[in-house]
């Protein structure tokens, strides 16, 4: 194919959609970019391209190798002395033509836009759920998370997931998924604390062009792009109570109704929700709907925090230093002994999460192939100094009666200053668990701060 050479006129949005798209294709070349105005958009992104730039045509109009001059000023006269003055080989877009290849160009890049967010995904899912045992541990309670999600993948229940923000509620979503009989349907996600409540409603319901200022387009919502398979609603606790109310006739019937629209569509997905909200509270307290949550809870699974599965930390630890390893490209292979300790006996308040970035971390810290006490955060190391001495309980051991005496639960509050929650945190006993232990030994209950 021989190449063609074009003209732009007009350096505004039309012209700098049209500029990027010709820009890219390798049989295209493009003579000057044209705009009275010097500081217009696309003039800018012309010199960047370092293509020739001007704020008359004429002097291009007659060029032999110019075969098209696209005009997108939207100026009548312009369009008149270029008919008058091109050359006769030289054919001319204008009007609803260049319009044309605007709007064209516009759905090409929404297309892009899509296609992206599906790759991103793509390569998530691929990174993390190539089977179920990205879902590291040992412990009792991961293999029975295991095991329930083994149970309620293959079916279209809705699952709820509940537990402490930072112990992977959205990874046991995506294996959840990724086992599910969904797993080459879409997988849309949403988180319910990221948007406000008007913003969240448009990206669930979708809208149309003008219900609101900034709709220029119409918009798709979430639940419709989820139609056939899996939409995945982050920290249902944080959604308001109107919403609410929307969601919950969505759940009921199916259907949808974009925002400034009076078309219903109809929408079939499974709803996989996560909170680490107490709902029954919230509930009681009148900010979350009894009904929507009976609706969420017909199957439910409970993570525990990090802190009730410390056997779990060195195989997360290695795991998580593979990926940092990766990451930032550095060869660090190993944890030693006594920072491996510091991170078992540490009761990571930000969970998996937290460890994470701990090990992210160390490994930039890192000068060598082993992580070091040195390199671990000094919040870290200054948590195990005040328990250093401290009797540690695994799980088994708080539901073992005579394994906490009256002398450990009085010396962690000793510890803690008579802070019931910092006690908890230090001992690795869940603070309700503590309460009980308290009140089974006359332990009297201070006023406490969190």
């Amino acid at each position: 194919m021989n190449k063609l050479y074009i003209l732009i006129l007009g350096a505004g949005k039309g012209g700098v959609s049209i500029l990027k798209l010709f820009h890219s294709v390798k049989n295209v070349k493009i003579v000057a970019v044209i705009d009275t105005n010097r500081k217009a958009p696309g003039i800018e992104l012309a010199q960047k391209l370092k293509i020739p730039v001007g704020t008359t045509w004429k002097k291009f109009s007659r060029n032999t190798r110019l075969d098209i001059i696209i005009n997108v000023t939207g100026d009548k006269n312009v369009q008149l002395d270029l008919e008058k003055n091109r050359a006769q080989h030289t054919e001319i877009i204008n009007g609803n033509s260049a319009q044309l290849i605007w709007k064209l160009i516009h759905e090409y890049q929404i297309m892009g836009k899509y296609k992206e967010r599906y790759l991103s995904t793509k390569r998530e899912l691929e990174k993390f759920t190539e089977d179920s045992n990205f879902i590291i541990g040992k412990s009792l309670q991961m293999q029975e998370i295991k095991e329930l999600i083994a149970k309620v993948a293959p079916t279209p229940t809705t699952v709820l997931l509940r537990g402490e923000t930072g112990t992977g509620k959205e990874m046991i979503a995506r294996a959840l998924y990724k086992s599910s009989h969904l797993n080459d349907k879409p997988l849309v996600t949403l988180n319910c604390t990221a948007l406000t409540p008007s913003l969240m409603e448009s990206e669930l319901f979708g809208y149309k062009k003008g219900s609101f200022t900034g709709a220029e387009t119409d918009r798709t919502g979430l639940l419709l792009e989820a139609h056939g398979g899996t939409i995945f609603l982050d920290e249902i606790g944080d959604m308001n109570l109107e919403l609410q109310a929307k969601l919950l006739r969505f759940l009921q019937t199916g259907e949808i109704r974009p925002v400034g629209s009076s078309k219903i569509k109809y929408v079939k997905v499974r709803i996989i929700a996560a909170t680490n909200r107490d709902i029954e509270t919230a509930i009681n307290s009148g900010k979350f709907r009894k009904d929507l949550f009976y609706r969420f809870n017909t199957f439910t699974i409970n993570l525990p925090p990090l802190r009730e599965r410390k056997e779990d930390i060195p195989y997360l630890a290695k795991y998580f230093l593979k990926l940092a390893e990766v990451k930032l490209n550095k060869h660090v292979k190993d944890i030693s002994n006594s920072a491996m300790q510091i991170l078992i006996r540490y009761n990571w308040p930000g969970n998996i999460r937290e460890l994470k970035n701990v090990l992210e971390r160390a490994v930039i810290l890192c000068n060598s192939d082993t992580i070091m006490p040195s390199h671990l955060s000094l919040i870290m190391k200054s948590a195990n100094k005040t328990s250093a001495g401290s009797y540690v309980l695994s799980t088994s051991n708080i539901k073992t009666k005579n394994n906490i005496d009256k002398k450990t639960i009085l010396r962690y509050i000793k510890e803690s200053n008579g802070n019931i929650s910092a006690a908890s945190r230090i001992s690795g006993i869940p603070r309700r668990t503590f309460y009980r232990w308290m009140e089974r030994y006359g332990i009297k209950r201070k006023t406490d701060t969190k």
